[in-house]
């Protein structure tokens, strides 16, 4: 897919976004250079393989590297050199009072500031706080080089497919030359290009974050109120979902949300609200249901346990925060197999992202790639899972995770789940109890073959 004109881009960063923002670049035929500063992630992209699980990321790696249009670099001031637009697209994760933590972009703009090219485009894709492109512009100290904010809206799992194929591009800036300058590097993907300030192009990143995590409280509020009524959420959801105002879009119940982004991007909101003087009880409500959600699935598989968890065996299916990735930031199935250990219960997990840190080595080990905004995963690929250090015994078998165990718990809505041997699964298990927070499996099949069912809003 050929660009009509290629240019020479910078992409600093090489997590989600980054990564999928220079392959994309590149395979749309403009020249991309990108700096990670990891070396062991530097060697493995420099050498064609992914350092993180995306649908499609491999191909586009590996054409764009031996093209010749896609290269890596250890430091950023050796790939904005010669670059007409430099992507940022580094970590801003959230602190402890819920603002997002821009160190890390302030420290790579005044570090490019020199070394940028005259009328060269800074554009900020990182998720940053209304107001941060002026910060920027300001640590660049260059008057000759423009800022633009264009805010990414992949989904983990999608992110070389949304990059090729988005809804939407939005690009906000002082300088509305600039602005479509950025906008048309994008312009053989076909989609629509909002022009706007910076500010607001900022927020429409957390609104469109925090509207999507409002209708995933929503839904699981629905599936709590479904189960006391003794209603099907299935069909409740169905009837919402032909509604053409509603659709079916996050419309699905689970253990509740997270991710890099919905965790960091509500709590960032809720925060810059504060900071505006302006009481969001709405939002606030929605991250109060999505904590209740989590501890409602604790609640599940304790009473799936015969009401106590100390020293009962439990199996856990799923650990990445959703299928099709490999990322557990701020996961919902880490969140509650932490839970269950801290109440006693002996954690045997299984993700086909993870395998064991080891020979002999049944707990979780400390290998891993560091996180944040758009940093990697947390344990990249085929990686122990230091997070659960302790916690949890990682097993490379969907069957062994089940030995002996008193409950199972799927916290991920892998396919490759349906299709198991559940008799296998049962004949494994001390009792056959299933709590299925994805709703996944087939509550009828399950029980005839002698399991306990317990799903979110399932009769």
């Amino acid at each position: 897919m050929p660009a009509g004109n290629p240019e020479r881009l910078a992409v600093v960063g090489a997590g989600y976004v980054g990564l999928a923002t220079a392959v994309c670049l590149a395979h749309l035929g403009h020249h991309v250079v990108c700096a990670e500063r990891d070396p062991a992630k530097l060697a493995r992209l420099s050498s064609g393989e992914p350092t993180i699980v995306e649908d499609g990321l491999p191909e586009l790696l590996r054409d764009g590297l031996a093209s010749g249009r896609l290269r890596f670099v250890p430091e950023a001031v050796q790939a904005v050199p010669g670059a007409g637009y430099v992507f940022l697209c580094v970590p801003t994760p959230a602190r402890s009072d819920g603002s997002a933590d821009v160190t890390i972009l302030q420290q790579v703009a005044a570090e490019i500031g020199p070394h940028l090219d005259r009328d060269a485009v800074v554009v900020n894709k990182s998720t940053v706080p209304v107001g941060s492109t002026q910060v920027v512009e300001q640590l660049l100290g260059r008057a000759d080089v423009a800022v633009v904010s264009n805010p990414e809206f992949l989904r983990e799992g999608r992110s070389v497919h949304d990059c090729l194929h988005p809804d939407r591009v939005v690009v906000g800036a002082q300088d509305q030359a600039a602005a479509a300058r950025v906008g048309a590097l994008f312009a053989r993907t076909g989609a629509p290009l909002i022009v706007t300030d910076a500010a607001t192009a900022e927020m429409i990143k957390y609104a469109s974050n925090a509207f999507l995590a409002t209708r995933l409280s929503f839904v699981n509020a629905v599936a709590t109120l479904a189960e006391r009524l003794g209603a099907d959420v299935r069909d409740v959801l169905l009837g919402l979902g032909y509604d053409h105002r509603i659709g079916f879009e996050f419309l699905r119940p689970g253990p509740g949300w997270g991710g890099s982004c919905f965790p960091k991007d509500t709590s960032a909101l809720l925060y810059m609200a504060e900071q505006a003087g302006y009481d969001f009880p709405l939002l606030r409500a929605v991250i109060d249901t999505n904590e209740a959600q989590l501890a409602s699935v604790v609640d599940k598989v304790r009473a799936a346990a015969g009401g106590d968890l100390a020293g009962r065996r439990v199996a856990a299916w799923g650990l990445a925060f959703k299928a099709g990735t490999d990322d557990r930031r701020d996961s919902p199935a880490v969140w509650v197999v932490r839970r269950l250990a801290d109440e006693g219960a002996l954690v045997r997990a299984y993700d086909p992202t993870t395998v064991p840190a080891g020979p002999g080595a049944g707990v979780a080990g400390s290998a891993g790639v560091p996180g944040g905004d758009d940093g990697g995963g947390a344990g990249g690929s085929g990686s122990a899972v230091p997070e659960l250090e302790g916690r949890a015994e990682i097993v490379a078998d969907p069957y062994a995770a089940c030995e002996d165990a008193a409950a199972l718990v799927i916290l991920t809505e892998w396919d490759e789940l349906r299709w198991l041997d559940f008799t296998k699964v049962r004949d494994a298990m001390a009792a056959p109890a299933v709590v299925d927070g994805r709703n996944l499996l087939d509550p009828a099949q399950l029980r005839r073959l002698g399991f306990t069912y317990i799903g979110i809003g399932r009769p």
